[in-house]
């Protein structure tokens, strides 16, 4: 299996911003050091052209993106400041997606240790996120004729508004979303399917739910390409949660996307998405263990 990954082109952040930059390298270091890694390879992955990100995007936005142009409230709602770093991971972060998602085609599987910046709408970014991967790779592998249908499974705490905005009136899209109802984006786009959880829900309201929206959503979208928008911070002691995930809950609910992504044999690429745990160390060990048990799927036969 192939597991892509950005982490060469770290933002210039400021002190004390909230992004958690670091996790990327972390994450990287402790899958490479993992047992279950050993036969599988990581790879830089080529940053999405212009092109493939106007499939996605305005080609106004990303041509603001690409120069510089943006006005200070638009990068303040982004996040990040302007920087060809920006840029240049942005584009990286997006071409793994893509290139994993045809990696998932010939495979099975493939990973990317970023992604999931699902709130990048068609002609703005925010939360984050610049360009919306899962976009940009679904329309791109539509445009070559390489998928009929594709569904993202989105359980990331936070909705996935950018997604949700971009692939609306698409009907060979589904995008189903699992996220805290109080939580950001404070205006949600509506997915297809959407569950709005209230703060402080546990393991078992959250895996009893899940079960039965996977399988409502499978038969429902009957994709030939499952994009998986993982993220880690359901997780009780996430700084943005306000749900009360545990890790061993997390992983439950990991084990039962990929029991239902191999039960309908259908090709999946998985991105991290948001992670915000109080200790770094927490973030990591939780996409560490999706991509263990992604690993896993794919080697069981």
């Amino acid at each position: 299996m192939q597991i892509f990954y950005t982490d060469h082109f770290i933002l210039p952040i400021p002190a004390g911003h909230r992004f958690p930059m670091q996790k990327y390298r972390l994450l990287r270091a402790q899958v490479q050091q993992a047992d279950w890694f050993h036969g599988h390879s990581l790879v830089e992955p080529p940053a999405a052209t212009i092109p493939q990100l106007v499939r996605a995007h305005s080609a106004a936005y990303v041509d603001q993106i690409m120069q510089g142009n943006l006005s200070a409230a638009e990068m303040r709602r982004i996040g990040f400041p302007w920087s060809p770093q920006m840029v240049e991971r942005s584009r990286r972060a997006a071409g793994a997606t893509l290139t994993a998602a045809q990696r998932a085609l010939q495979d099975g599987v493939a990973i990317s240790l970023a992604g999931g910046t699902h709130h990048a709408c068609y002609g703005h970014g925010e939360g984050y996120c610049v360009f919306n991967d899962s976009a940009v790779a679904a329309f791109e592998l539509q445009a070559l004729g390489l998928v009929k249908r594709v569904l993202v499974v989105d359980l990331d705490v936070h909705q996935g508004n950018g997604t949700a905005e971009i692939m609306t009136n698409h009907e060979w899209c589904y995008t189903f979303s699992m996220h805290g109802a109080k939580n950001y984006p404070f205006r949600k786009v509506a997915s297809d399917c959407d569950i709005a959880l209230p703060d402080g829900t546990t393991d078992d309201e959250y895996l009893t739910t899940l079960v039965a929206a996977l399988d409502h959503v499978f038969h429902v979208a009957r994709p030939d390409l499952v994009i998986y928008v993982s993220g880690a911070d359901p997780y009780e002691d996430d700084s943005l949660g306000r749900l009360k995930l545990t890790k061993t809950g997390l992983a439950t609910r990991d084990s039962m996307v990929a029991q239902m992504i191999r039960s309908f044999g259908v090709p999946c690429v998985v991105t991290m998405a948001g992670g915000y745990a109080n200790d770094i160390n927490d973030s990591v060990a939780i996409h560490a263990n999706t991509v263990r048990t992604f690993v896993t799927m794919n080697a069981t036969p």
